[in-house]
């Protein structure tokens, strides 16, 4: 490129094309993905307590079956990642469609408890990869507006949540958790039936040195949303220092700078990059403090997330047995976890305009801190009994706060990792945030009923805090800042 041709990179031509009807049609495939991720997540809440009537189990075994689900995610998170970073977004959630949707299906017919938690594990490791749709559709958001769109893609999550909070409500009092299991499962066969024409991420094609196919896809993104691309030739992102090329000045700021001698240049934009050499480059010199604080993060807040989200269907019950209040039926017991898990799903509507205010104002980093702690605030009056409508309120409140955080953080871990580890970073990220889904089981079901309410809520506490904490001591902002394409970036 030494003759003074004009080359442009893909965040280039994403930023001269804005947001429009193609990544529009990209987001609704990515978002039924989450639909489908948070249905699967928020069913734990019913069909434990149901499975527990029908099969007599024990309040271990019922914890079993949410816990088994997040070890499958904890498995499923690295792997995807690793498959999404070496073979293509698409083929990464290609199996994860494919195993979530079929195991979530046949575990609707499960004979006996071991069948269940084998195929509720399956469902788990499908679950894993719903970061790989995160991450994809990310890779074709323009930079100045990538922190709103993020927050837009998050609100499926929250459309998933509400969708099986009122299923739960219709269907369990009717027919059966089976039934439930079943609907759920349906959302992710939606994304097989549409497979065929998505599109592979232009920047992970760039990155591979694919730029011919690159190319197609951001043709097809112009003439689907009526612009026209830059004139020149689409360069890798990385090789634009070695040429007189001027860069958005708002968004030349790259993430993560090593140096040149550290990894070539080969061995970065290689396809064949395997899991454990990906894993050794996120604990690089340069990228190890981001990683481990946002394993802290991610572990915390999914803790902290899904114990509210139990702590919901435990608490009123269990108050009630532990302060020797007398239930006058299943019937009304049932009526109340419903109503209280579906107002409380409602809270993550109010996180996510909350985090779309101001990720793009105060910054990830902020973000994320002030919400964690102001949700340790809601959860603190929980520390001694309350009455039902005071507990509803401030679970709501919590669940508001750390639905915003975990949205900004979603926006925070695929902004910081360059486009070679961008799946694996965030996938083993995400693994970390399943073992605190793994944990906060015990936590929820374990403790409290046991009538340990206090200690519960205490232990919640101080993961937040230090999860508010690890946020806090982030190394770098990601706001507006463009996506780095390899390890070895431009300066």
């Amino acid at each position: 490129m030494g003759d003074g041709t004009e080359i442009y990179t893909v965040d280039d031509a994403l930023v001269s094309m804005g947001f429009g009807k193609f990544q529009g049609l990209v987001l609704a495939y990515s978002g039924m993905g989450w639909v489908s991720e948070a249905m699967e997540v928020m069913l734990l809440s019913f069909v434990g307590p149901s499975v527990q009537a029908e099969w007599n189990l024990s309040s271990h075994e019922e914890s079993l079956i949410t816990s088994v689900v997040f070890v499958g995610m904890l498995i499923g998170a690295y792997s995807w990642g690793v498959v999404s970073d070496t073979y293509g977004r698409r083929t990464g959630f290609l199996f994860t469609a494919l195993v979530t949707s079929l195991a979530g299906f046949l575990s609707a017919f499960s004979p006996n408890y071991l069948c269940l938690i084998v195929l509720r594990f399956l469902v788990g490791v499908g679950l894993g990869g719903g970061h790989v749709l995160a991450s994809w559709f990310l890779e074709f958001v323009p930079a100045p507006s990538r922190g709103a769109w993020m927050v837009v893609f998050s609100f499926f999550w929250t459309v998933g949540t509400i969708l099986e909070a009122s299923l739960a409500w219709v269907i369990m009092p009717i027919l059966s958790w089976r039934c439930l299991l079943g609907i759920s499962s349906l959302p992710s066969f939606l994304l097989l039936l549409f497979f065929s024409v998505t599109p592979e991420s232009p920047r992970y094609l760039c990155t591979n040195g694919r730029l011919h196919e690159a190319m197609f896809v951001l043709e097809k993104m112009a003439s689907m949303n009526n612009k026209v691309l830059p004139s020149g030739v689409l360069t890798p992102s990385c090789t634009t220092s070695q040429v007189n090329y001027s860069l958005h000045t708002s968004e030349a700021m790259h993430l993560i700078a090593l140096g040149k001698h550290e990894i070539s240049n080969d061995e970065e934009t290689s396809s064949n990059i395997g899991g454990i050499s990906s894993l050794k480059r996120l604990l690089s010199p340069k990228l190890r403090r981001p990683t481990l604080l946002l394993w802290i993060v991610f572990f915390g807040n999914a803790f902290a997330y899904y114990g509210i989200v139990l702590l919901t269907s435990e608490l009123s019950d269990v108050n009630r047995r532990c302060a020797l209040i007398e239930v006058h039926s299943s019937q009304q017991q049932d009526a109340n976890l419903y109503k209280d898990v579906f107002i409380t799903s409602f809270a993550e509507i109010p996180g996510l305009v909350l985090s779309a205010a101001i990720v793009d104002r105060v910054g990830r980093k902020v973000s994320m801190w002030a919400m964690l702690f102001t949700s340790c605030a809601f959860l603190a009056p929980l520390i001694f009994q309350q009455k039902e409508a005071m507990t509803t309120s401030l679970l709501f409140g919590a669940r508001t706060c750390i639905m915003g955080s975990f949205t900004v953080l979603y926006i925070y871990a695929p902004e910081v990792y360059p486009t070679s580890v961008r799946s694996t970073g965030v996938g083993v990220a995400s693994s970390m945030g399943r073992i605190g889904g793994v944990v906060c089981p015990i936590v929820a079901v374990g403790l409290v009923e046991n009538c340990r309410q206090m200690e519960a809520i205490l232990l919640f506490e101080v993961v937040m805090l230090l999860a508010g904490l690890g946020a806090f001591l982030f190394p770098f902002e990601t706001k507006c800042c463009e996506l780095s394409d390899s390890l070895n970036s431009c300066n």
